[in-house]
Formats: structure tokens, C-alpha cells, sequence
């Protein structure tokens, strides 16, 4: 699909005022409502996460499991310790403790860990998370993103991403989020490309290892979600890569329609 066939595609989706409406699609035109916000009368708590596994065409992911997993994935990051830098844990010195690790954070609720196996190399490359998982609210985040080389800028890395989104949305979820250091760049494009729209700098949030982290946030909300879809949907068709596998059309070309803000940040930082 080209992107003049997706942009009629997206309106007919969103409607033609979706950017310009977008801070108001919440509210009435009542003064009542728009002091309080809209009601939300058929409002019900999505549940929390419980699936076990997720499947597309390139990617698998599974619940995190030390003795299926550990020993894979320490071996795809090992020799890579710049993929540990803006996590909160890490580099691992040997597979050991990464296995300690792994044990000690699998079993948990909340972040709940996945492993990604790439369907395309038959491996195991990476690791993602739910958290911050707010039912009550019906907000839920993707974190603890950390892809080895060998999963980076790949299919399998998008459809991972692709098919965590999908859940959650699916699931009832209203808002999905995405948050990561400020200076880490690369992650703040990737939340660009996958759709989420930036949402601002919380200056000073936290401490990591030693060193203060501003963090950018994203999300994307369960309105920008059909377009999401459609715009994933053709982004993935056969018909957008050519014979060695190159796409046509980048996903982040797609994406820019559906999303209500640009970090600016990125053009400064090409």
C-alpha cells in the first residue's frame, strides 16, 4: 500500500479531523462536561495480563523462564553490553547470574517478563514487559525493552512490539504506554515509529545506577488504535517489500498520521 492509498485508508478510520479534534474527542460540548471530563457509563477494568504466549508470523513470545530462556538470551547479548546502558540491571558478567536474574524477576506480575524468540532465525533475542499495569484506570505500559543485536531492526522486533499493542488494546485497555530515558534516542524513535505519541520530559524522575534520568514519555490511546492496526496491517503485507526483503514504505511514514505529536527532540538528533 502506498502511503496516498494509506492516508485515504487512515481518514476513513479517523475521520478527516482527528489531529485537529483530538484534545477534545473525550468531551461533549456541554460546559459541564468539559470541566469534568466525558462519563464513561459502560466503563469496565480490562483484566490484567494473564496470556501465556503470543504468536505472528515472525516473532513468539512466551513467559520468561530461566531454565527455557536464560542460558538463549544470555548467550544472543553477550559481547553487547551496550544494550544494557539505560536499563536498570546490567551487564551480567556470566550466564550464571544472568540466570539468577532472570529467576529471581520471571515469576513476577508486575513488570511481567516475555521472551522474544525471532520464528525467522529459530532464536531467542530478546525480552519485553508489561508494567505499571493500572486495570483500574485501564493504563498498561510496555518496558524492560531490550532486543540483541541480531533482533534490532528486524520483523520480528516489530511484530513482538505489534503483537503486545494488539493485546492490550484488545484487552480493553484505554492507554498504552511507553517510557525510557531521555537521552536514549534510539528508544525514542522506535516509540515514534510503532505509533505512540509524545507526551513530554519528567524532568529529574529517577535515579539509575548511579546517574539521574530524565524520562520522555509516549502512549497511545485505544482511539488511535483501528488506525494503528490498518497502518501495521500494510506496513507487514507481502506487497511491502520488494524480492531481498527492503520495505517499501516505512512503518514510522505510516504511523505519523495516526499520532497526535511529534518528539521534536528527534529532529535535533539525526
Amino acid at each position: 500500500m502506498n502511503t496516498d492509498r494509506w492516508i485515504e485508508a487512515r481518514h476513513s478510520v479517523l475521520g478527516e479531523g482527528h489531529d485537529a479534534n483530538y484534545h477534545f474527542s473525550m468531551n461533549s460540548n456541554t460546559d459541564f462536561e468539559a470541566t469534568l471530563g466525558a462519563a464513561l457509563p459502560d466503563w469496565q477494568s480490562p483484566a490484567p495480563p494473564e496470556c501465556g504466549s503470543m504468536e505472528g508470523k515472525y516473532a513468539r513470545l512466551e513467559r520468561l523462564d530461566a531454565d527455557t530462556h536464560a542460558a538463549l538470551l544470555y548467550r544472543a547479548f553477550a559481547g553487547h553490553d551496550a544494550v544494557w546502558d539505560y536499563m536498570p540491571y546490567g551487564p551480567f558478567s556470566s550466564a550464571a547470574q544472568y540466570y539468577r536474574w532472570v529467576r529471581e524477576h520471571a515469576a513476577q506480575t508486575d513488570p511481567r517478563f516475555y521472551a522474544i524468540k525471532n520464528l525467522q532465525t529459530g532464536n531467542w533475542e530478546g525480552v519485553a514487559s508489561y508494567l505499571r499495569i493500572s486495570p483500574e484506570a485501564g493504563s498498561i505500559e510496555v518496558g524492560h525493552i531490550n532486543f540483541s543485536p541480531a533482533l534490532q531492526q528486524t520483523p520480528a522486533a516489530t511484530e513482538a512490539m505489534y503483537l503486545m499493542m494488539a493485546w492490550a488494546f484488545d484487552a480493553g485497555y484505554r492507554r498504552y504506554e511507553w517510557k525510557c530515558n531521555a537521552l536514549n534516542h534510539g528508544s525514542r524513535r522506535a516509540a515514534q515509529r510503532l505509533g505512540f505519541s509524545y507526551e513530554g520530559v519528567f524532568r529529574q524522575a529517577a535515579v539509575v545506577k548511579g546517574r539521574n534520568r530524565d524520562t520522555a514519555w509516549f502512549a497511545a490511546i485505544d482511539s488511535d488504535w483501528p488506525a494503528l492496526k490498518e497502518a501495521y496491517a500494510a506496513w507487514f503485507s507481502p506487497a511491502n517489500f520488494d524480492a531481498s526483503g527492503q520495505q517499501r514504505e516505512r512503518l514510522g511514514d505510516m504511523t505519523c498520521l495516526v499520532r497526535v505529536s511529534e518528539d521534536q527532540s528527534l529532529l535535533r538528533n539525526r
